[in-house]
């Protein structure tokens, strides 16, 4: 099989592309988040950290319009950062892990500025490649 052959439809890579970015984004988050104490098993504390807001943001991805339109800032990126701050803070409650105030607005705005955020510049750049 050539190389072309294998290549994924625009559209599955755009989506495949959106859905890696929302979990880089998360892990990120953890990561840094988990950055600040001191863990013995860094890779389990981020991934215990991050569990909870990568299934909010599937939830988030299980909307139609989120799957049609991915890069889309409304309602496919708000969509993918409420659910994956408000169902990560609510499974994060139900766990019995912590949810200090400081928490719950740097989550918030970290979640909603990168999940956004790198579709926006997405769009931006698409654009920008489209005129040339």
């Amino acid at each position: 099989m050539t190389p072309e052959a294998l290549a994924l439809p625009s559209r599955v890579r755009t989506t495949v592309l959106a859905l890696v970015g929302d979990a880089v984004v998360v892990l990120v988050f953890a990561a840094m988040g988990r950055g600040f104490h001191g863990e013995a098993n860094p890779v389990l504390g981020v991934l215990s950290t991050a569990w909870p807001f990568l299934a909010g943001a599937a939830l988030g991805w299980a909307l139609p319009v989120v799957r049609r339109r991915p890069l889309a800032l409304w309602p496919s990126g708000v969509s993918v950062w409420l659910g994956a701050y408000i169902v990560g803070m609510l499974l994060r409650a139900v766990t019995g892990q912590g949810l200090a105030v400081t928490f719950l607005v740097v989550a918030l705005c970290f979640l909603g500025l990168f999940i956004v955020g790198w579709r926006a510049v997405a769009r931006l750049l698409g654009r920008v490649a489209g005129r040339r």
